[in-house]
């Protein structure tokens, strides 16, 4: 049976007779060459960066230093391919809010798989790879020199003496030949202990930057997480397509029998059918106002078309109580976000102009740090609980599917602070 990685080869009889051996010197003689030349070009860029930080020069080499392991994380997933046929894939990063360099650059510095590669990339450099040297100067380099003595003897002493490893000396045949077989007995010992090397250091470097297994807990928190974003894209898309589907049928609809019914009212004489006719009209009106305002708390157009700014500005407007409104975000985030963002704001809204008896209510805000900060705040009468059935706790849910965090202040006397964060990033950048 065809081994698939070399732990099932080294339980093999036939191990030394297979490929396996010489890919794990292989891969131990590679990574100790990488690892040299990871080390000379780390200081070489420490070195020259820090020299020139003075004059500025240096801090983009020094920022793009800590970009090193991202480079050296590939070709190591690409090395283990000689320890393991499967496919060693990375561990998975967000990507870009936008196209370009600096978008790419930012996002890369902060994930953790970028820290934990420039990890593996540093002590790979400082320690792994004379171990690899090592291992392979023991397990291979000695023992094949302890074979060779007799030709050694041959060759270089005249057919009377050899040095052994430039520390004994063997004067005789037999006991040349007698080293030259404790090289072979040890040659195949060091096949051995090349594999368990080899073995153990492509289990360290799998941990350091390859993707975690099925069963691994953070795996399963990485799943967790995009399964979660995936069903709120989904019920965004779904939101809106309900939304869209309304608007475009029902409503048309309901418009074209408010005009039929407007226009058979000018054309009936007075009578009962006349007042019929006015009273299914006014129906039809007062039907066609709900089903907008239906449309509009799905999803509100002028949310999907102009961003977070026009739609709380609406909200506001709209809103029973007079409220000012500084909300400064100089582009579009995540619609999820949006829309999360939105409705909170349209409930908060609501709550004060039902529970708060406030004078005033304004709503602050913008993006700072890679998060999306709102600041709702009424003159009301406080004494607002999250926990009392309020509408706020569905609000908490929705800002916790994003990673977000709903807080509220509300002293009784007042008054009522509502704070939201949410990570997030752009998406577009308005013109």
């Amino acid at each position: 049976m065809r081994s698939r990685d070399l732990w099932q080869a080294l339980s093999v009889r036939r191990y030394l007779l297979s490929a396996w051996p010489w890919r794990a010197t292989a891969y131990l003689v590679t990574g100790a060459v990488a690892g040299a030349a990871t080390l000379v070009g780390l200081a070489v860029a420490l070195v020259v960066g820090g020299a020139l930080t003075v004059v500025l020069v240096g801090l983009p080499l020094l920022l793009l230093t800590a970009l090193a392991g991202i480079p050296l994380a590939r070709l190591e997933r690409r090395r283990l391919r000689l320890i393991d046929r499967a496919p060693a894939p990375a561990r998975p990063v967000r990507q870009p809010p936008a196209t370009g360099p600096w978008p790419w650059l930012v996002t890369r510095l902060r994930e953790r798989a970028t820290w934990r590669e420039l990890g593996h990339a540093l002590l790979f450099a400082l320690l792994l790879w004379p171990l690899d040297a090592l291992v392979v100067a023991l397990a291979l380099a000695a023992p094949l020199h302890l074979a060779a003595t007799p030709l050694v003897m041959a060759a270089f002493g005249g057919g009377e003496e050899a040095k052994v490893l430039k520390q004994w000396t063997v004067t005789t045949w037999p006991a040349a030949s007698g080293v030259a077989v404790l090289g072979l007995l040890l040659l195949a010992l060091g096949g051995y202990a090349l594999g368990l090397a080899a073995g153990v250091r492509a289990e360290l470097a799998r941990v350091l930057v390859g993707a975690p297994g099925e069963g691994d807990p953070e795996a399963r928190v990485v799943e967790l997480t995009r399964s979660r974003a995936r069903l709120v894209d989904a019920f965004e898309a779904e939101r809106r397509r309900i939304e869209r589907d309304l608007h475009d049928g029902a409503q048309q609809r309901l418009v074209a029998l408010t005009m039929a019914l407007g226009l058979a009212r000018l054309d009936a004489p007075p009578g009962p059918l006349a007042d019929q006719l006015a009273k299914a009209h006014g129906e039809a009106g007062r039907a066609l106002e709900e089903l907008r305002e239906l449309i509009h708390g799905i999803h509100p157009k002028v949310l999907a078309d102009y961003g977070l700014p026009a739609a709380v500005a609406d909200a506001a407007d709209r809103s029973a109580v007079p409220v000012d409104v500084a909300l400064e975000l100089p582009g579009r985030l995540p619609r999820a976000v949006e829309a999360a963002a939105y409705f909170v704001v349209c409930e908060a809204l609501a709550n004060v102009g039902r529970h708060s008896g406030a004078d005033r209510a304004e709503v602050t805000g913008g993006h700072r740090d890679g998060r999306l900060l709102l600041r709702i705040r009424d003159d009301g009468r406080g004494g607002a609980d999250v926990a009392a059935g309020s509408g706020l706790t569905g609000l908490a849910d929705r800002v916790s599917v994003l990673d977000g965090r709903l807080s509220l202040s509300s002293p009784p006397g007042g008054p009522t602070l509502l704070s939201v964060e949410i990570p997030c990033e752009w998406t577009e950048r308005f013109a």
